[in-house]
């Protein structure tokens, strides 16, 4: 094994810890209100634009402006959401449930994190250097890494060589 094998169980080790920790509910409604928030400022950023004061005279800029208050905004609700649900998941006394398949959940993520860097490496000359070669990890994450990759559009994924 390499520092890329030691890297790769450091990423999946930690994700797995952090969802054990937090739970499952916390990390699904976490992983939500991201997107949403993506969703909602990029969808809506051009509309929001014209709340922002005209003392910020680049259009470009406001709509950058508004593309961030509508995303942190999101975020907030959506924090605000999560501490609500996670505060009656553990007065439910399902916790430990909860704990127990956000670790399962948490280690989806950490193998899907390192199959998306694998995918993204496979845009430069990485996977051709010898640590590349040499990791033992690095081909188990590359069956995950491909399955992603036929999933893009076929104009996408002709870009990612493995």
């Amino acid at each position: 094994m390499n520092m890329v094998d030691y890297a790769i169980i450091a990423v999946v080790l930690v994700s797995t810890l952090i969802s054990l920790v937090r739970g499952f509910i916390k990390e699904v409604l976490s992983l939500i209100t991201w997107i949403a928030a993506f969703v909602v400022a990029l969808g809506f950023s051009q509309q929001a634009a014209v709340f922002i004061p005209k003392a910020v005279d680049i259009p470009s800029a406001r709509v950058a402006l508004a593309f961030l208050s509508l995303f942190v905004l999101v975020l907030i609700i959506g924090g605000i959401i999560n501490w609500i649900v996670s505060t009656l998941v553990n007065k439910t006394g399902l916790s430990g449930t909860d704990r127990s398949v956000g670790m399962v959940f948490g280690l989806a993520r950490g193998v899907f994190i390192i199959a998306i860097l694998i995918l993204l490496a496979q845009l430069t000359a990485m996977p051709k250097e010898s640590w590349w070669q040499s990791s033992v990890l690095l081909p188990q994450f590359q069956t995950v890494s491909d399955w992603i990759k036929a999933m893009l559009p076929a104009d996408i994924a002709k870009y990612f060589h493995a």
